[in-house]
């Protein structure tokens, strides 16, 4: 480990879903683009789900980062989270590297996309960018302030 490395340069907050209370509809990160990162971590964060309702989330792929040709990246789903299944205040993680895109059709943007189903439900992720190809690399717009 190099101590003048900091955890904030190599796991850095590219993208988020902001933590609230959303009503039944889907909800989206910004873009990631994959040329910054060999990885990303996108972290489901259930909060209290109203009742009978339920959390969806994958990773989507786009040519560029206005979401062009927008479409699922395979196997990159989390099983859902449901109300009755006991999963409020519960997480779920979906792990990503640059090589499972469909990289020779020239998709390099990556999302995370959560669906709220039937009720309300407070809910939010966050896409984590790992092994930066040139670090440090830099935070996501809304990131305030980084404490070293």
């Amino acid at each position: 480990m190099n101590i003048n490395v900091l955890p904030s340069d190599q796991a850095v907050l590219a993208a988020i879903i902001d933590p609230d209370a959303y009503a039944a509809s889907p909800v989206t990160s910004g873009w990631v683009h994959m040329g910054t990162f060999e990885a990303i971590q996108a972290i489901v964060m259930a909060g209290t789900l109203g009742s009978s309702a339920t959390l969806d989330a994958k990773l989507e792929q786009a040519t560029d980062s206005s979401g062009t040709g927008a479409k699922d990246i395979t196997g990159k789903a989390i099983t859902q989270l449901t109300q009755a299944g006991t999963d409020s205040d519960k997480q779920a993680i979906i792990n990503c590297r640059s090589e499972e895109l469909d990289v020779a059709n020239g998709f390099d943007y990556v999302r995370l996309s959560m669906t709220i189903g039937t009720a309300t439900s407070d809910a939010g992720g966050l896409v984590l960018g790992h092994y930066p190809r040139y670090a440090p690399a830099t935070d996501a717009t809304t990131v305030d302030e980084v404490v070293s």
